[in-house]
C-alpha cells in the first residue's frame, strides 16, 4: 500500500459476495474513495484472489453457495493474516464472535451506511504496518497516549495514569487493536486473566468499568459491543 497524505484511500479490496446487486453497489463507491476493487462469488475465487492477488483488505459475506462464510474465513486464516471485515445480513451474537474468535478484523451488519463500512475500511488499513517497519509501540488516541514497550499511559501529555497490572493489561490489549477494531470478550479475557476465565465476563464489566473511570473524559474511547466485546479508539 501506498501511503494516505492526500487524505484518500489507497489499497486493493476484494469484495466477496453471491449477491450481484452488492457488487453494483460497492465497486463504484470503493473506486470513488480511491481502492481499487477485485470480486468474487464465490468462497472458492475468493480463496484463488486472495492467494495470487495479495488484496489489502477483504470484505467477506458469511452466505456463499459454495461453502459458509465462517469456513472459508478458517481456511484464509490458514494462509493469510490479511485483514477481513464480515459483512453479512446474520446478525445473532454468536456468528459475530465465531467470526471474530476465528480472525476477522470487524463485523458490518447488513443493510448498512456507505460511511460507516468505509470507515471501517479506513481503520483496518491503518492497522496494516507497511513491510518492513517495526510494529509502532506507542499508540495515540485523542488525548491518551498508550506506550506498550514502557507500559505506561498518558491523558494530555500528564503524568502516567495509576493503573493496576489488570487495568494495564486490558488497556495494552485494547490498544494493540485500536482504531474501532472490535475485540471479542473471550480475547480480552483470556489475554489479561487467562484461558480459564473465558466465562468469567463479570470481571471484564468491572474492569472495564474501573479503566473507563480512570480515563475521565476519554472514557469514550471504550465503546460496548452488546453480547460480543469491545471497540476501543477514536470515533469513527
Amino acid at each position: 500500500m501506498t501511503g494516505r497524505d492526500t487524505g484518500r484511500d489507497t489499497g486493493r479490496i476484494l469484495v466477496v459476495d453471491d449477491e450481484p446487486q452488492i457488487h453494483r453497489f460497492l465497486k463504484p463507491a470503493l473506486e470513488a474513495a480511491g481502492l481499487a476493487v477485485l470480486r468474487a462469488d464465490t468462497a472458492a475465487e475468493a480463496l484463488r484472489l486472495a492467494a495470487t492477488q495479495a488484496p489489502d483488505l477483504i470484505l467477506l459475506d458469511l452466505g456463499l453457495p459454495d461453502m459458509d462464510g465462517q469456513e472459508a474465513l478458517v481456511r484464509l486464516r490458514a494462509f493469510s493474516a490479511v485483514p477481513v471485515i464480515i459483512v453479512s445480513a446474520r446478525a445473532r451474537e454468536a456468528e459475530k464472535v465465531q467470526a471474530l474468535d476465528a480472525g476477522a478484523d470487524d463485523y458490518v451488519e447488513k443493510p448498512f451506511a456507505l460511511a460507516e463500512l468505509l470507515a471501517r475500511i479506513r481503520a483496518a488499513l491503518r492497522r496494516v504496518a507497511p513491510p518492513g517497519t517495526k510494529q509502532e509501540t506507542v499508540r495515540r488516541f485523542g488525548p491518551l497516549e498508550v506506550d506498550l514497550a514502557r507500559r505506561t499511559a498518558r491523558l494530555d501529555g500528564h503524568d502516567p495514569l495509576r493503573l493496576t497490572p489488570r487495568e494495564w493489561a486490558l488497556l495494552a490489549a485494547l490498544a494493540r487493536a485500536g482504531d474501532g477494531r472490535v475485540v471479542t470478550q473471550r480475547h480480552l479475557l483470556a489475554t489479561v486473566w487467562g484461558a480459564a476465565h473465558l466465562e468469567d465476563t463479570q470481571y471484564l464489566r468491572v474492569y472495564v468499568a474501573q479503566l473507563r473511570q480512570k480515563l475521565g473524559d476519554a472514557a469514550s474511547l471504550i465503546r460496548t459491543e452488546p453480547g460480543v466485546g469491545y471497540r476501543f479508539g477514536d470515533a469513527l
